[in-house]
């Protein structure tokens, strides 16, 4: 990782919904603050998070995971090592490959799922 973490930033690893359990974004969105970073369940061995982003988070990459990112509200920016930022809106999404330097930023609060692969270091490796 390059740069410091948000000194807000919370991540929570445990898998907060299993299997059948339902999932209430909106109250998870209501109850917590950027940088908010919670892993919501577990699907085969992926694991679905829920983001809450505002402002940048530091370059990082995962050197043997990909990572998809899906825009719930607001808006993100993705800058990736070698190539222009990519805009991401509501319902937009964009994966980004193993090995690959990136960094999400985000002008306002706003709502990411990221899906990635169970054991992740959500902070890169």
């Amino acid at each position: 990782m390059t740069g410091t973490l948000p000194a807000n930033f919370r991540n929570n690893e445990d898998v907060k919904y299993g299997q059948l359990r339902l999932i209430d974004v909106p109250a998870e969105l209501r109850e917590h603050a950027p940088w908010f970073n919670q892993t919501l369940t577990a699907v085969n061995d992926a694991v679905v998070r829920l983001g809450i982003f505002e402002g940048d988070f530091p370059w990082h990459k995962h050197t043997e995971q990909d990572e998809f990112f899906f825009v719930l509200e607001g808006e993100i920016w993705l800058d990736v090592a070698g190539r222009d930022p990519v805009r991401l809106g509501v319902h937009e999404g964009l994966t980004v490959p193993k090995n690959v330097m990136h960094r999400p930023r985000s002008p306002q609060r706003s709502a990411v799922l990221m899906v990635e692969s169970a054991g992740i270091v959500p902070t890169g490796d």
